[in-house]
């Protein structure tokens, strides 16, 4: 099982399928062919579908800088590896095609070229699913943050800190900025008025409006094209450093904690992208927000002084709680119902891991089990139903698609 490194990714929204991989797969292909005359991006599938209201076009033509570049639209065609593919192709001054690739961007930021699922990475987890780790830690008296130390080294702190540093400014950003986020929606911010009327709370009542200001920051600031963490994805981005911040500013917890905590959300939403998958494409919602609550519920549990028998408990019941959850963005936008959903599953995370917390950890329902079953019933789910906006609330049109808020 790969890094955690591959599952926390720092770039910007509003998409990491969307927008930060086929950005990163073009900028990867300009380099090995810098002096091309032109270039041709041609996207399939889901990419397609969505992909105007992602800026998947402007994050391409962002990476071949001033050269000419022809996007092609084929929401219809899907490639067979994954809903998101794009073909890219260097065209020579005469119009001769010089170079070809066809890159598939399958969530999280990450990318692979045609025939590179083929290969296998290099395992920094030997150890692949939760009940077998439970056993490991179990037996060397561990906790999920010591097993993560062991395999990706000490230097994982480093990169933890970077991650949390980003975090952290997502949230104090978003929670000061106003205005209208970009789209034809027309969605103005709500972060910042959340944050002053939470302020005016007092006891669990302030500490839980704080919480849906916090993670509502970042999934703004996200649908703004700004900065942020994918945690596991851009769509999902606000939950995890919604509910660590809020957890940081209200009872203290230390830096060092957190990062403990991001270790730990780490390694739950690295197993559910090994065992199952976190692209809304290829899974719908459940896959981003339902892993990202997951995460969270995890992470909030360690902090609170779970048992590893707890946090796997509370790890399910995030992920659980929301199977078949749809992935039905309006008009291709990260917005609605995307940035909603970050507050409600930051929320839910925290749920999750009260319940969890008044238990022994003994449950019937394992988290491999939820991540298998979230796994067939995203491949049940109706391709409309997948990042398409063919379906569900992307069907509002007219009135209800542009009231305002």
């Amino acid at each position: 099982m790969e890094s955690i490194r591959d599952l926390f990714r720092i770039g910007h929204g509003p998409s990491s399928s969307h927008t930060m991989g086929p950005r990163s797969a073009a900028e990867r292909f300009y380099a090995d062919h810098p002096d091309a005359a032109a270039f041709r991006a041609t996207l399939y599938g889901s990419l397609a579908a969505t992909g105007r209201g992602h800026f998947t076009d402007r994050a391409i033509m962002d990476a071949f800088g001033v050269k000419p570049v022809d996007i092609v639209w084929k929401p219809e065609e899907s490639l067979p590896y994954h809903p998101n593919a794009l073909k890219l192709e260097a065209i020579s001054p005469t119009g001769i095609i010089q170079a070809e690739e066809t890159i598939y961007s399958v969530g999280g930021g990450k990318v692979v070229r045609e025939g590179q699922y083929l290969m296998q990475a290099a395992d920094t987890y030997a150890l692949s699913s939760l009940s077998d780790i439970l056993a490991y830690v179990d037996m060397h008296g561990q906790m999920f943050w010591e097993y993560v130390q062991d395999c990706e080294g000490p230097d994982i702190w480093d990169f933890l800190s970077e991650i949390w540093k980003t975090m952290k400014t997502s949230v104090e950003r978003g929670i000061e900025t106003e205005g209208v986020l970009p789209g034809d929606l027309r969605l103005q911010r709500k972060a910042s008025s959340y944050h002053v009327r939470a302020n005016g709370f007092r006891g669990s009542l302030k500490r839980r409006s704080l919480l849906y200001a916090y993670a509502l920051a970042v999934a703004e600031e996200n649908a703004a094209g700004n900065v942020i963490v994918t945690a596991p994805t851009c769509g999902s981005c606000g939950v995890l450093p919604g509910v660590l911040y809020n957890l940081a500013a209200n009872y203290g917890f230390a830096d060092t904690k957190i990062l403990r905590a991001l270790a730990t959300a780490g390694l739950i939403g690295t197993l559910v992208k090994h065992n199952a998958s976190i692209s809304g494409a290829q899974v719908g919602c459940q896959g981003e927000i339902g892993t990202a609550c997951s995460m969270a519920a995890a992470a909030a549990a360690q902090l609170f002084g779970g048992s590893p028998a707890q946090i796997e408990y509370a790890a399910e019941m995030g992920l659980e709680h929301h199977l078949g959850l749809t992935c039905d963005p309006i008009g291709g936008y990260v917005q609605i119902p995307c940035i909603e959903r970050n507050a409600f599953a930051a929320s839910r995370a925290l749920d999750a891991n009260t319940y969890a917390l008044l238990s022994d950890g003994r449950h019937r329902i394992s988290f491999d089990f939820i991540v298998d079953t979230m796994n067939k019933t995203g491949k049940d789910l109706p391709r409309i139903y997948k990042e398409t906006s063919l379906g569900g609330l992307a069907l509002a049109s007219g009135a209800q698609r542009y009231r305002p808020h």
